[in-house]
Formats: C-alpha cells, structure tokens, sequence
C-alpha cells in the first residue's frame, strides 16, 4: 500500500479543483488539461465517481479554453439529470446544445 499526502486525495476527489490547479497554478494549456483527464479517467487504478459524465464533459471540452471543464461538466450533470435546458450567463457556455443563454 502507498501512501500519499492530503492535496494528493483531495485532487483525485475533487475533478473540478484538479482542473483548476493545473490551469491556474501550473498555467497547463486547455489541450494538456485535456490529456490529464483523460489519463485520469483511463487510469489503471483509479476510478472517478461518475465517470461517463466526465468522458462526456471532457468530450465537448477539449482543446478549448471556453467554456471551461466545470462549465462543460456541469451542463453534462444537468443533461444527466434530465434537467434541460441548461441555464447559463456565460456566453461560450450558452451557445453549446442543450444550454440556454440567459439575459441578465
């Protein structure tokens, strides 16, 4: 058994908060970013919660730097949920299939 550190597990855990890391503190391009999930869903070992609906985000995600990966990930959890359209005022956002752009 290995062990490893709290931001290790918290990362691991936390897709959203992996994502954030490596584009804000390690300035990773959108493409990296892409291939770090993917590795992270492909992985031997491991197995992220909800892993299709990640596939799926990181699908209409990649290679972009708008909308965001937790911008995509949660239009994925809401067509999951059958919750559509998905409201948004984001605007790259709102112009992916099955989001709405909202008016403030």
């Amino acid at each position: 058994m290995r062990a490893v550190d709290t931001n290790f597990l918290v990362r691991l855990l936390a897709l959203v908060e992996t994502v954030w890391a490596l584009d804000t503190v390690y300035a990773c391009k959108p493409a990296q970013i892409a291939v770090a999930i993917d590795m992270l869903l492909n992985h031997q070992h491991l197995v992220l919660e909800c892993g299709d609906i990640a596939s799926a985000a990181l699908a209409r995600y990649r290679g972009k730097s708008k909308p965001g990966f937790s911008d995509c990930l949660m239009l994925e959890i809401a067509r999951t949920a059958g919750h559509l359209p998905f409201g948004t005022f984001d605007k790259p956002l709102g112009q992916l299939e099955d989001a709405q752009l909202l008016r403030s």
